[in-house]
């Protein structure tokens, strides 16, 4: 009796452990999902933000990596996309999300290089390293 209690508590803790917040639609059409919690203070307004990020379009390519440049990109929290700007709100230090971002909250119809055409939604996952 004692092990079958013992083993459906460890099941109920594990399962939570593993459990994530459903993901998030903003008014925007911004889909974010959180994949690690954070810990640490949010960007606000003016802050400077590093990143590690991994760009992705909607036909699967990578489009950017801070990964594979093997360092993290530091920018004002002003001079990024809209979707990003408002999904890096919503994060902690420490935390790493996924986000969809509809065409009208990244490059709209002008699109931005060749791997990026007009009107293209794209996904990236982001790891906040740190605020400034």
């Amino acid at each position: 009796m004692r092990s079958t209690l013992a083993l459906a508590i460890a099941l109920l803790v594990s399962g939570a452990a593993l459990a994530q917040p459903a993901p998030v639609t903003t008014a925007s059409g911004v889909v974010y999902e959180s994949l690690v919690e954070g810990t640490g203070i949010r960007p606000q307004g003016n802050d400077r933000v590093k990143v590690h990020y991994r760009g992705i379009s909607a036909q699967g390519k990578e489009i950017d990596s801070s990964y594979q440049r093997g360092e993290p990109a530091e920018f004002p929290l002003q001079r990024v996309i809209p979707c990003w700007r408002e999904a890096l709100r919503l994060m902690q230090v420490g935390g790493k999300a996924r986000i969809t971002c509809p065409p009208a909250t990244t490059y709209g119809m002008r699109g931005s290089t060749s791997l990026i055409p007009s009107n293209e939604t794209l996904q990236f996952e982001i790891e906040l390293l740190d605020v400034r």
